[in-house]
């Protein structure tokens, strides 16, 4: 983001740290040249994040205006992004009198701007409640003594916002739905990376402006166009929607809850604030945060961002870990659990009695020949299915039956890294309504002990994916245990010297089987 402007050193305070944009903001300010200092009320909710130890952290309470007045010491542009969502009718008094606090002390500590997320809104409208309560936000912190920076913005595109993970899974669950009349509506989408852009220039602004700014990409469409142009990136069937006139904002939220993770009280100010057209007015922005060099992100392009981790396979740190920093349309872990789209997990661990250097020969010998430590009559059985419906089956065995490499195929997998000594993930080529790894780990523990660690991992695609996990998921005890086990046996044999994968050996085959996980087998 250099065309738009260096911090040079200037002190950034950001709030909502642990909310979608915040946690997302702050790397992207520290990239520009920014000093940053994060307010939060639970400081030990950051500890994990990849930029803790570049930045400052102050507790404080945004209610509290002796609180507030601290962290602002010395700040040069002030971040709100605080707002409540929930159904209940005590939050909009909450967020005036929040906001309030906020102004007065930005005034009383000479703070020279601050900037503010706000929502996309029609005018001459009876707002929906919180919608209504972000526009008067904005309009408390345009009235104070500070400059103030107001960007409105609809559906932010991203992995982990409510809105685009609300879409996700009403398109991957529902191949028929029965929709509100709610969704021919035109809204103008936007992706979070150009969300983020315009909210780090927007600390450049100069002195004089104080208005608001309507933000979006460069697609106008409908709530419908969106969840069919989701269905066709992420390689979903046609979804067949049936507009109804019937169904109220209320009942649409208690469907969404149903059908979705996203609970309820989140569902239903969402739902109430789609009741309205949602497009840009204006594109004043452009004069202060100009467009990117290759133009603002189109809807599609935007999907396929939030996708992409799942696309590319890189599910090791999209879901599981804590610390890596990741692109701004990647799921952090401060998002909520439902956030990210469906990922199942068969997660076991073991002690083994061997060198890790044993263990990983039997694991680098896996497949071909050898078996995969499991359930024969599993594997033969899905093998076949495989090869009827398309996919490899069992005709590939493997180059080498010592040594792989990124690249080798292995039965029905791939192998997709390979770090010597350590990882091996594999990924899934056969015939599945989704997609699916497995990743055989040895690690060492404080005390020195070989550890075993398998995971296998299924994103499942649209219902056909749902179903196909709950029907095998029965299964993944025998499966995965067994497999786990005949691995420990044999890497434990081989350090006896008893087996094939003991130094003097090749590859492991002390255990006959040929079963794969029949969740990705």
């Amino acid at each position: 983001m250099s065309d738009i402007g260096a911090g040079d050193g200037r002190l950034a305070l950001v709030t909502g740290v642990t909310g979608y944009i915040g946690g997302r903001l702050v790397p992207e300010l520290l990239e520009a040249g920014f000093r940053v200092r994060a307010l939060a009320r639970r400081p030990e909710a950051l500890r994990d994040r990849p930029w803790i130890g570049d930045v400052e952290v102050v507790q404080a309470d945004a209610s509290d205006v002796e609180q507030v007045r601290a962290a602002l010491s010395g700040v040069d542009v002030a971040y709100y992004l605080i707002h409540a969502m929930s159904a209940g009718g005590a939050f909009p008094a909450r967020d005036r009198r929040t906001a309030r606090t906020f102004a007065r002390a930005a005034a009383e500590e000479d703070v020279r701007r601050i900037v503010y997320l706000g929502g996309l809104h029609p005018d001459g409208e009876d707002l929906s409640t919180h919608l209504e309560s972000r526009r008067e936000v904005g309009e408390i912190l345009l009235d104070a003594p500070v400059p103030a920076t107001v960007l409105q913005a609809a559906v932010i595109i991203g992995s982990g916002s409510a809105s685009f993970e609300m879409m996700r899974y009403l398109t991957e669950r529902l191949p028929v739905m029965v929709c509100p009349a709610w969704v021919s509506n035109r809204i103008q989408p936007i992706a979070v990376r150009d969300v983020l852009r315009y909210l780090v220039g927007s600390a450049s602004m100069p002195p004089e402006v104080n208005r608001t700014f309507d933000i979006g990409g460069p697609d106008v469409m409908t709530y419908l166009d969106m969840m069919r142009g989701y269905a066709e990136v992420a390689g979903l069937p046609k979804r067949h929607v049936l507009p109804v006139k019937v169904m109220s904002p209320k009942l649409s939220s208690h469907w969404v809850g149903t059908i979705t993770p996203v609970p309820g009280s989140i569902a239903r100010p969402l739902v109430e604030s789609l009741v309205h057209e949602v497009v840009c007015k204006e594109h004043d922005v452009a004069r202060y945060v100009p467009d990117p060099p290759g133009g603002l992100t189109p809807f599609r392009r935007a999907v396929q961002l939030a996708l992409q981790r799942i696309q590319e396979a890189n599910v090791a740190t999209r879901w599981s870990s804590a610390s890596v920093p990741g692109a701004p349309s990647d799921p952090l872990p401060s998002d909520p659990d439902w956030a990210g789209g469906n990922l199942y997990v068969d997660d076991r661990t073991t002690v083994v009695d061997a060198p890790p250097e044993v263990l990983w020969r039997v694991l680098e010998g896996i497949g071909g020949e050898q078996g995969w430590y499991s359930w024969p009559m599993a594997w033969a059985v899905r093998g076949v299915m495989d090869r009827f419906s398309g996919g490899p089956g069992l005709r590939r065995g493997r180059r080498d039956p010592r040594h792989l490499m990124v690249g080798d195929a292995v039965d029905w997998w791939r192998v997709e890294e390979r770090q010597p000594g350590r990882l091996l993930r594999l990924r899934a080529e056969m015939k599945l309504p989704g997609l699916a790894w497995l990743d055989l780990t040895v690690e060492q523990d404080a005390v020195g002990r070989t550890l075993f660690h398998q995971r296998a991992l299924f994103h499942p695609k649209g219902l056909a994916g749902q179903a196909y996990w709950a029907a095998i998921s029965p299964f993944h005890g025998v499966v995965f245990g067994g497999m786990q086990e005949n691995v420990k046996s044999a890497a434990e044999a081989a350090a006896r010297g008893e087996g094939p994968a003991s130094p003097a050996g090749h590859a492991p085959g002390a255990v006959d089987g040929r079963a794969g996980a029949t969740l990705v087998g």
